[in-house]
């Protein structure tokens, strides 16, 4: 497990966003993973994605890792953000836009408010 935690280290602290998540980006292999990538692919947000199915020690060491039991998983700047109700919730509340402005994340500020118009 110290070979994911050192490889998880490395991923969170050298990108500037990065969503572990079952699937890709692309192709995510479950509905929470899919919420997450499409707000963040929609807002045009630059992401790192990490299939954990592709990887068990990945899996289970990314829980290990954020002392958070679900996956998928977003961290900025090397912080935990939180899963799929968290980055939803935080969408939804503008704080996610919040969140990429003081962290200087680039992202499409209208298609964030489009999102929230949605789900007014």
């Amino acid at each position: 497990m110290t070979d994911a935690k050192t490889r998880i280290d490395e991923t969170v602290k050298s990108n500037d966003v990065v969503l572990y998540m079952k699937g890709t980006k692309d192709m995510p292999q479950c509905g929470f993973s899919q919420r997450v990538a499409g707000v963040l692919n929609y807002m045009n947000v630059d992401f790192a994605d990490v299939n954990v199915l592709a990887d068990e020690d990945i899996r289970q060491g990314i829980k290990d890792y954020s002392d958070w039991p679900t996956i998928p998983q977003l961290y900025v700047k090397g912080e935990f953000v939180g899963g799929c109700d968290i980055i939803t919730e935080m969408t939804l509340s503008g704080e996610l836009d919040q969140l990429f402005e003081q962290s200087g994340i680039t992202y499409n500020k209208e298609a964030a408010d489009k999102i929230r118009e949605a789900n007014a």
